[in-house]
């Protein structure tokens, strides 16, 4: 992790991760903000416990590699950016706007702390296979860390990147499944069932462990065994998280893939997340 904040709990960085999404949708009104109010916990236990970055300098050869292989995700990676100061948080009003460098959708030439340009689904885990292969070669220590959707699963590409990272034994790469089951066309194993998943990915050749991607503290756990698993074998975390988790009134909504959000409602939801009340 970033040597900034140690004083700071990892409660209070999701808190703050919420806040940050939230003030960003506002500006648009509307976004895939029920994903980065549910993947919160994930992010902060990523950027102020498991991986080792500087923010000062976002391409450091040393670092570990979070890959967003979920382009929609965006306003959820660009809210720990800026809550790891990599971004600074006045860049947050140009969320989507024209020449923001905080574009709707992730792309890497724009944002600092970016590294890949996720959009199309299923193409996250094949990017980090290959950077994990890239980096064995050349003698680092770095892992590389890959978040993707449930609806990703649906990707044959992600099949066949799982086998391959198996195949390769990529022991530094850490695949994190954010299990919030819906997609734009509905509950998400009922668009393709993709359970049991926890023995489907053991049977890839993977160390699988799956958790309440609510529970900070065993994500904390989770990402600690993942990252000093002693075999020689990629391992993954499957989260299970909530939609929109926080704010009551967003969490309700039966459709909540994509939010539209009244002008007034933003205000409302903010100040619950800052009361901390519902976390």
């Amino acid at each position: 992790m970033s040597e900034i904040g140690h004083n700071v709990t990892l409660a209070e960085r999701a808190r703050r991760i919420r806040r940050h999404a939230l003030r960003m949708g506002e500006v648009q009104g509307q976004g895939y903000i029920a994903q980065a109010l549910g993947i919160a916990d994930v992010l902060a236990v990523s950027y102020f416990h498991a991986t080792r970055y500087r923010a000062e300098d976002p391409q450091w050869e040393g670092r570990d590699r979070f890959l967003l292989s979920i382009g929609h995700y965006a306003i959820a990676l660009y809210a720990a950016l800026i809550e790891a100061k990599i971004i600074p948080e006045d860049e947050l009003e140009t969320y989507g706007t024209d020449d923001s460098r905080l574009p709707m959708s992730g792309m890497a030439a724009y944002t600092p702390g970016m590294e890949i340009t996720g959009g199309s689904l299923g193409h996250g885990l094949g990017i980090a296979v290959g950077m994990a292969l890239g980096l064995k070669r050349k003698a680092s220590d770095a892992f590389v860390y890959n978040l993707f959707s449930d609806g990703e699963l649906d990707e044959g590409s992600t099949w066949e990147a799982a086998m391959s990272a198996s195949s390769h034994k990529l022991d530094n790469l850490i695949g994190i499944v954010d299990v919030n089951q819906m997609q734009a066309d509905g509950p998400s194993v009922q668009v393709m069932n993709f359970e049991p998943l926890l023995p489907k990915f053991e049977a890839f050749g993977w160390f699988a462990q799956r958790v309440d991607g609510n529970d900070i503290q065993a994500l904390v756990k989770a990402f600690d065994i993942a990252r000093h698993h002693s075999a020689r074998q990629p391992r993954i975390i499957i989260c299970d998280t909530k939609m929109a988790k926080g704010v009551p009134f967003l969490e309700a909504r039966e459709r909540n893939h994509f939010l539209r959000v009244e002008p007034d409602e933003w205000a409302q939801a903010i100040a619950i997340i800052e009361a901390g009340a519902n976390l």
